[in-house]
């Protein structure tokens, strides 16, 4: 007996060792062929300093309203590209990129470009959002946010409602997605799996485009251009990394339970064939938001603004008379 649970120890040892210091013989080697965000700008692509991080963003229009957009998780002002124009006849529109994604800056923790704070964390996000406001002189705007967009304007409405005039939640994800489980919180945050977090993520570019095609209803009609913009940011530097440092860090905000406090005008937009958020998700907020109203698009899946950008439209437009 004696000698079984001796051996029965020494294979612990032996696993325990392989756990603690096996994530650190693997190699992870450098991204190649990754560029400075800038070398991918646009010629519309603009650059400010937010919190000490410079953020990209378009402009167009002028006056008011102004509609500030967000995008969702692996997106960028690309996503936008559909409505900008037609938005801008009637006011400001002003879309940006998160920080992770796109060409805003990256500030890593292990370097002097890291702000003092985690500008990957999801209670930060609206400090940012109104920082961005405040450097491009906006006191107030619409939020408009799709998919995990639609959390950072809910929390910035919850944070900051005497900057937001409106909000526009578009398949927003407020009951699903949002952040890491909290079981997995500490295993994220150990240095094992941070070392192998930056290979984790460069995962996510072997499964980018079944995501991309699972947003849609019908893919048939995905444009040519689509997958050269959502898969460009992936020849930023650092994109792997941050794209870990978002993952864990972001922590489910607790949003259902205080729907009740945002009494904002609130236009909640889903298609019909929202398989990333469900459609039903949506039509359940917009019944637990105290002044929202509800358009869910035909044949449409979880990007309405880029699938059917038209009967979007329509929809933002009659939203915004009823502002008026």
């Amino acid at each position: 007996m004696k000698r079984w649970i001796k051996i029965l120890l020494v294979a612990i040892g032996i696993l325990l060792a392989v756990l603690l210091a096996g994530p650190f013989l693997v190699p992870v080697p450098p991204l190649e062929d990754t560029v400075p965000a800038e070398m991918l700008a646009d010629p519309d692509s603009r650059f400010v300093e937010v919190e000490g991080i410079t953020i990209h963003y378009k402009q167009m229009g002028e006056g008011e309203p102004v509609m500030l957009l967000l995008h969702g998780f692996g997106a960028s002002t690309f996503s936008w590209r559909e409505v900008m124009e037609p938005l801008a006849a009637v006011g400001s529109v002003i879309a940006f990129d998160r920080p992770a994604f796109s060409l805003t800056e990256r500030p890593m923790r292990d370097t002097e470009a890291w702000p003092g704070y985690n500008p990957y964390s999801y209670d930060v996000q609206p400090r940012l959002t109104t920082g961005l406001m405040d450097a491009l002189g906006v006191d107030s705007a619409i939020l408009v946010g799709n998919s995990a967009g639609g959390t950072v304007a809910v929390l910035t409405a919850l944070t900051y409602p005497e900057r937001v005039e409106a909000l526009v939640l578009v398949s927003a994800a407020v009951y699903v997605g949002g952040g890491s489980p909290p079981l997995l919180r500490p295993l994220l945050r150990t240095p094992q799996v941070d070392r192998l977090g930056p290979l984790l993520a460069r995962g996510i570019r072997s499964q980018s485009r079944s995501f991309g095609l699972s947003a849609w209803h019908d893919p048939s009609r995905i444009p040519p251009d689509f997958w050269e913009g959502y898969e460009r940011p992936l020849q930023v530097e650092n994109w792997d990394r941050a794209l870990w440092e978002l993952t864990r860090s972001a922590e489910r905000p607790a949003l259902a339970e205080r729907l009740d406090e945002i009494r904002l005008p609130v236009l909640v937009i889903t298609g019909d064939d929202d398989r990333i958020v469900p459609t039903d998700q949506s039509i359940r907020l917009s019944e637990e938001l105290p002044n929202a109203r509800l358009a869910v698009l035909q044949a449409c899946g979880h990007i309405p603004q880029e699938e059917c950008p038209q009967p979007w439209l329509e929809a933002f437009e009659v939203f915004l008379n009823q502002l008026d």
